[in-house]
């Protein structure tokens, strides 16, 4: 039997953390704020103690783990990889997911995956043109064997 999966709509969960926190503010109590919205209690609660801490709470939270790389560290990334594999003490004049992976971890010391590096890359914008190593060489490829 297929299990069924719902999407998240992260608006309608925003508009009601807000609906919740201001409930909250107001002074209306968590069991009244998660039975009128229709949340767990344990919901409720998290949002109280939230809104201790900040009144701010009621905005989204990125999802998903945070990269182990700063701001400057990604600008620093950027500058060297724009500077080329040589200039970095690589072999080759193409950068591979392999290489920026061993880029990372000499400068910054953070161990990287080929695809957590490819996840980095694309957050940055990815402008550095990677070879994969799939598929045929072409003539004019600039990849050179």
């Amino acid at each position: 039997m297929a299990t069924k999966h719902y999407k998240r709509d992260l608006s309608e969960m925003e508009q009601r953390r807000r609906k919740g926190i201001r409930m909250l503010a107001k002074g209306v109590s968590q069991a009244d704020v998660a039975r009128e919205l229709e949340v767990s209690r344990q919901t409720a609660s998290s949002w109280a103690r939230k809104l201790a801490d900040d009144p701010e709470a009621w905005r989204r939270q990125p999802l998903g783990r945070p990269s182990g790389l700063g701001e400057a560290q990604k600008r620093a990334l950027a500058k060297a990889l724009s500077a080329g594999t040589k200039a970095n003490g690589f072999p080759g004049d193409r950068w591979t997911l392999v290489l920026v992976a061993q880029l990372v971890e000499r400068k910054f010391g953070l161990s990287y995956s080929t695809v957590g590096i490819w996840r980095v890359l694309r957050e940055m914008g990815n402008p550095w043109r990677l070879w994969t190593g799939r598929g045929p060489l072409r003539r004019g490829s600039g990849v050179s064997v």
